[in-house]
């Protein structure tokens, strides 16, 4: 059972499309009675203040019955798998995880605009191979960082025109044996509701370490789940 009193991806102010501080959100998950709460915030491979949100992070007044954990998000940027990482992050002593993300389609030469593959998604054939990538980069990225988190698996496919029904289970299978290899946990997300039911089940089946999340940009929406809890229910029944 997967406690809905965490949240493993909630945005500060250190990123660029969130409104609220640090300590507001901390403030809002103890009062909403999360546990467990993980401060994670947008990074490119030029982004330096890194270490000033760490130390913002330890000079916070916990309070008692939560536990804060940090991270950071990075887009995928090719079919490799690489990431949209500052130098020596992915192996940081001090930062909790790096959040792998599909923010856009990792194509062989760097990130392409879901509209430019939506486009070219011509032919079933043209589906599957994206597919394909899509789930080869995600599987690449973890590899990349020792403490990784898939943010919003698959979030990507409707925006290239796509859905879950797509991926297959040998691709759910390839993304939960790296998973298991590499210690990275697969977050069910709220915001963009996802993945799916069958995917949870399959990844949960496995073994794969599953956390819920937010992906908070406002300390209102801290720990707030109506979609997640219905995911896991069709989970477990299905």
């Amino acid at each position: 059972m997967i406690s809905l009193a965490q949240d493993h991806h909630v945005h500060s102010t250190y990123s660029d499309d969130a409104r609220s501080t640090l300590a507001e959100n901390v403030a809002a998950a103890s009062a909403r009675g999360v546990a467990v709460l993980r401060l994670v915030d947008h990074v490119r491979v030029s982004t330096t203040w890194v270490p000033e949100m760490l130390s913002a992070v330890a000079e916070l007044v916990i309070p008692e019955g939560l536990t804060v954990e940090t991270g950071v998000e990075a887009k995928i940027l090719d079919a490799s798998g690489a990431l949209d990482l500052p130098p020596g992050l992915a192996t940081h002593p001090g930062l909790g995880r790096v959040l792998i993300a599909d923010h856009q389609f990792p194509g062989p030469a760097g990130p392409l605009s879901p509209r430019v593959v939506r486009d070219s998604l011509t032919t079933p054939e043209r589906a599957r191979d994206a597919v394909d990538t899509l789930v080869g980069a995600t599987v690449g990225a973890m590899s990349q960082v020792d403490r990784g988190q898939l943010a919003h698996l698959f979030s990507i496919l409707p925006k290239i025109g796509l859905t879950e029904d797509d991926v297959t289970d040998e691709h759910l299978s390839a993304i939960a044996a790296a998973a298991l290899a590499t210690g990275t946990l697969v977050e069910v997300n709220e915001k963009w509701a996802c993945p799916s039911p069958r995917a949870v089940r399959a990844l949960s089946d496995a073994g794969v370490h599953l956390v819920v999340s937010t992906d908070s940009h406002h300390s209102d929406d801290v720990g707030a789940y109506t979609r997640v809890p219905a995911i896991l229910q069709a989970a477990r029944e299905g």
